[in-house]
């Protein structure tokens, strides 16, 4: 068995292969008799695999497992994370691009403080609805009902 073969009954079991590649590896299985035990039980165990389902949890198993401090102390940090790089990011890629623009001589006063503005205010927006999210999440009294 090379490498070249495996490849190719990886095709013949996904279906990519095209009809050259299904004749040579006809003549391959018939040639080498492991060649075709392997294809044989590769085939069974996709054949087991597509009958192989996963159960979703159930909604208790959920409340159970976001009762748990640990998970939801885990999530709040991620987040915690993922928004804070994200702000550094936003903040500095701004300032970059403002710093930037204003430096360029071409273009009149006026254009690069209105843009620097609009630039400026939109950062603000977007962190006063981030943090206004956040807010009524965390004080939401009807979060407990299941739509």
């Amino acid at each position: 068995m090379t490498e070249y073969n495996l490849i190719l009954m990886e095709k013949i079991l996904d279906g990519s292969a095209n009809a050259a590649e299904k004749a040579e590896f006809e003549q391959i299985i018939i040639n080498e008799p492991k060649m075709k035990k392997e294809f044989e039980e590769q085939k069974h165990i996709k054949e087991v695999l597509k009958m192989v389902q996963l159960k979703n949890p159930t909604n208790e198993v959920w409340d159970g497992y976001w009762e748990g401090i640990y998970n939801r102390l885990e999530r709040s940090i991620a987040w915690l994370f993922i928004f804070a790089g994200a702000a550094v990011l936003l903040a500095l890629g701004s300032y970059e691009a403002v710093e930037t623009f204003l430096a360029d001589t071409q273009t009149p006063a006026v254009i690069k403080y209105s843009t620097a503005a609009v630039v400026f205010g939109l950062t603000l927006l977007l962190f006063s609805v981030i943090r206004e999210k956040l807010f009524t999440r965390k004080h939401d009294k009807y979060k407990e009902i299941q739509r």
